[in-house]
Formats: structure tokens, C-alpha cells, sequence
């Protein structure tokens, strides 16, 4: 296993960091329960920094109208059975971190759901390309290091507009940082290809996902700031699920209509 702080590893992650993940896990509709449902945010949304934000938005927002989001539009196209596939290795390859924020939000009912999960795709479901526990009753629900911190009771902070990662408050922004630099699979060169793999796939299928979403805030009079509250608004009811340490995330999220608030 190759050192977590060797030049070529650091570099990796650097390049990871900064090449395709606009908008990935920034913007992604989080599963929600019934009592966490389209919450609302409850505070008022921090943004000091707002001109600033707002410039590093612009160049976001170019670099997704002329490279990512097309990419997306034309996955769109793709047969169903390969986007289903991406989704399902991206899902899966994602599993093990959500395995470890599940342990340390002190879920263990979460963390043997994903755990059985990762096991059962990972053998039965051929590298996760088929979603086998699903069919077998075993739900799908996601974990991050910002959920986590938000589990523990730190405060959201002021917004962040990070260079191709997107929009999102501090403590979610640390989170999305610390979980590309964690790597729970090691560091060998097929979890390396796998990674890059998935970090392709994953962002371009997220990307394609959230197009309706994005194409419906991009019609309103100021899209930063109607990206910014429903990233928020997701985030508070992410946050509160994993609270309640809901093991089957009911169907539905807040981004479904979204617009209607704004």
C-alpha cells in the first residue's frame, strides 16, 4: 500500500479536488423522512462573503454551461440499463464512507444497513453495476463527514462558494474536503482506477440528475441566491435524518418543486 503522503498520492487528490465535481454533493437531493420532509431552514443564511461567493459562482457557473452540463445532457441519452449501471457503481463505490460516518454519527442500525449492502453489491451485484440489495429489502441511505458534523452539533457557518465543488456552508464545505482525502478501500493502483472511475461516472450522473432541478432555478431572477437557500434547505433535512438514524429513507426530496418557493 503506497503512503497517504507520498507526492503522487497528494497530487491525486489535489487533481481529484479540482478537476470534475461541480456541483457534486453540493446540490444533491438528500433522502428525507417523513418528519424531515422539505425542511425548512430555520436560521438565516450566512453569507458575508456574498460578493465574493458570487465571482467564484460566475466562473462555476461558466465552466458547467460549457463543459459539465452538456456532458450530462448527452449521458441523458444514453440507454437507460448503462446510466442505471453508472449509478449503481457510483453508489456503491461510495458505500464505504458512508459505512464509516455512520459509525461515527453512533448509527450501528445504519452502519450494518450499509455495511450488508456494500457486501452483497460488491459480490452478488458484479462491483455494485446491479443494486441487488435493494431487491433483497436492504434500503440505500447516505452519510457524509458534513452530515456528521452537523450530527455532533457544530453550527453550519458562513457560505462558501468553492471553485468547482460548488456551493455550501463551511462546515459542509470542510466535510466534502476531509471526505476526498479519506480513502477507507487503501490506495492501491485498481482502487486508484476504480476511484477515478467513479469520480467521472458519479459526478456526470449526479450532474445529469439534477438538471431539471437547476434548468427550472436558472429561469428565476437571481439563481445564486435560489441555488444557495435550496442547497441549504436540503442540507438542514440531510442533517436531521441523521439524527434520527432513519435506516429506509422514504421516496421524495425537497428539490421536487423547489422552485415554487422562491
Amino acid at each position: 500500500m503506497r503512503s497517504l503522503t507520498s507526492p503522487q498520492h497528494l497530487a491525486r487528490q489535489a487533481v481529484l479536488l479540482l478537476t470534475v465535481s461541480y456541483l457534486t454533493g453540493c446540490a444533491s437531493p438528500a433522502p428525507v423522512t417523513p418528519t424531515t420532509r422539505c425542511a425548512q431552514v430555520d436560521y438565516p443564511v450566512y453569507d458575508p462573503a456574498e460578493p465574493i461567493n458570487r465571482g467564484v459562482f460566475a466562473f462555476n457557473r461558466a465552466v458547467d454551461d460549457y463543459a459539465l452540463a452538456p456532458v450530462a445532457r448527452g449521458y441523458r441519452y444514453l440507454p437507460d440499463f448503462f446510466q442505471q449501471g453508472v449509478h449503481n457503481f457510483a453508489s456503491n463505490f461510495s458505500e464505504p464512507k458512508v459505512f464509516i460516518n455512520d459509525l461515527l454519527q453512533g448509527n450501528p442500525r445504519r452502519s450494518v444497513n450499509t455495511l450488508g449492502r456494500f457486501a452483497v453489491n460488491t459480490t452478488v451485484g458484479v462491483v455494485g453495476l446491479f443494486d441487488v440489495s435493494d431487491r433483497l429489502g436492504i434500503p440505500r441511505h447516505k452519510a457524509d463527514f458534513g452530515q456528521t458534523f452537523g450530527v455532533w452539533g457544530v453550527g453550519n457557518g458562513p457560505i462558501v462558494e468553492l471553485p468547482l465543488l460548488g456551493t455550501s456552508n463551511s462546515r459542509d464545505a470542510a466535510g466534502k474536503v476531509l471526505g476526498f482525502l479519506v480513502s477507507p478501500l487503501g490506495d492501491s493502483d485498481t482502487v486508484q482506477t476504480l476511484g477515478t472511475v467513479n469520480l467521472v461516472g458519479g459526478t456526470v450522473d449526479t450532474r445529469a440528475s439534477l438538471l431539471p432541478l437547476t434548468d427550472s432555478l436558472q429561469k428565476l431572477p437571481d439563481y445564486y441566491s435560489a441555488l444557495r437557500n435550496v442547497v441549504a434547505q436540503n442540507r438542514t433535512a440531510f442533517v436531521l435524518e441523521g439524527k434520527e438514524g432513519a435506516t429506509s429513507p422514504q421516496a421524495g426530496d425537497c428539490t421536487k418543486g423547489a422552485s415554487d418557493d422562491f
